[in-house]
């Protein structure tokens, strides 16, 4: 199911003027997933890969060939169904935008050329976002043409098909962007906002010290059950992005806290953090499913925290993640070693927290650059 509130604007399609963001994953006994992201909502089912449909031509319809390619790539690429679906989202917001700008009902693969995407990408350059009130930043474009170029690639290599070339796709470079990060001070004050006379307060201090221990992502976090963490070594192993696999470390205090948590719970359930309101619990769920906290249940948690601690920094959960990081290499870690530990796939995208931290290059600012003095007369008198 695909719905929208897209609209036509003399400026082009606005995609309802959104960015495409996750808000909440509901998995439900039949495995249909649905996704919120910004005005949309889609759901998936799980795909079966059938390797002797038909070979594409340009005449197929561009629906048809999403819905080949995303089973592709679930069953040969074994790619996330989170992924997926992002790259559905994209594709179905290229195949819109289309159909409007060529002023077609239907969209056919051999109505994609050159021209075709120039004007997709001006389009998207020109979009404004709701969220920040400015035009998409050039790496969320980049996220809609990634997912364009991989489709054209997949119609070249796996179908044969003379197409456009995906390497016609340049995506430019990328605006450098700093990682948001809390202080010591502002950390402090957001771990002492919980009431811990109350189950749920224990429980979200809890989330936050994993979370500034481990570095996870927020959906990591959620997916967590209580046989899957080893509070006795402090150490586990957790399914990343790519269906990759790491090793996370607890700190005493993560720990400490943890403990402190399971200690209240007296129930069965499989989940590690569950909620203790909302919605009633659905029928049959004997291992507690329907209780596990989302990300966007966490993504609220930590805002009210940071509301009420009185921080100026828009913090989510993934700013722990980079807090994490940074306080990493701020302490003496290696990049290798900090890349590892986060589950990042190139150390490039570990290094943007080097514009955060750079011990070496402060120190060498503090040893070599020199003060000029001004005397009270306002001339130079002397360097210090």
């Amino acid at each position: 199911m695909y719905v929208s509130n897209n609209k036509q604007s003399e400026g082009g399609f606005e995609m309802g003027s959104r960015e495409p963001r996750i808000w909440e994953i509901a998995r439900t006994a039949t495995q249909t997933e649905e996704v919120f992201m910004g005005d949309f909502l889609f759901s998936t089912q799980k795909m079966s890969y059938n390797k002797s449909m038909p070979k594409l031509n340009l005449s197929s319809s561009f629906a048809d060939t999403v819905s080949k390619y995303l089973e592709y790539c679930e069953i040969e690429r074994n790619l996330s169904q989170n992924t997926i679906k992002m790259y559905h989202f994209y594709l179905k917001d290229f195949s819109t935008w289309s159909k409007q700008y060529l002023k077609k009902d239907t969209f056919a693969l051999k109505d994609i050329d050159v021209e075709l995407v120039k004007k997709y990408r001006l389009n998207l350059n020109r979009r404004i976002s709701t969220k920040s009130n400015m035009e998409f930043k050039r790496s969320t474009q980049k996220t809609f043409l990634v997912a364009l170029r991989a489709l054209l690639k997949y119609l070249v290599v796996e179908e044969g098909m003379e197409i456009m070339s995906p390497e016609q796709i340049v995506l430019g470079k990328v605006d450098d962007r700093v990682p948001k990060v809390l202080n010591s001070d502002q950390m402090k004050k957001l771990f002492e906002m919980q009431n811990l006379d109350r189950k749920s307060g224990v429980r979200d201090r809890a989330i936050l010290d994993t979370l500034f221990s481990t570095g996870l992502r927020v959906s990591e976090l959620v997916a967590l059950n209580r046989d899957a963490i080893n509070l006795n070594s402090g150490e586990f192993t957790v399914i990343g992005k790519g269906r990759k696999a790491r090793v996370v470390y607890l700190s005493p205090e993560a720990i400490k806290w943890l403990r402190r948590y399971l200690g209240t719970r007296a129930d069965p359930f499989t989940p590690l953090f569950i909620r203790y309101s909302g919605k009633r619990m659905e029928e049959n769920d004997f291992d507690g499913e329907s209780l596990r906290l989302t990300p966007r249940s966490v993504q609220r948690l930590v805002k009210k925290y940071v509301a009420r601690a009185g921080i100026s920094v828009d913090a989510t959960p993934h700013t722990l993640r980079h807090t994490y990081a940074t306080d990493l290499l701020s302490n003496g870690a290696d990049l290798r070693s900090v890349q590892e530990l986060l589950g990042h796939s190139n150390v490039s995208t570990t290094q943007i927290y080097t514009h955060v931290t750079n011990k070496q290059l402060r120190d060498v600012h503090k040893r070599f650059h020199k003060d000029i003095q001004v005397g009270s007369t306002g001339s130079v008198s002397s360097l210090k």
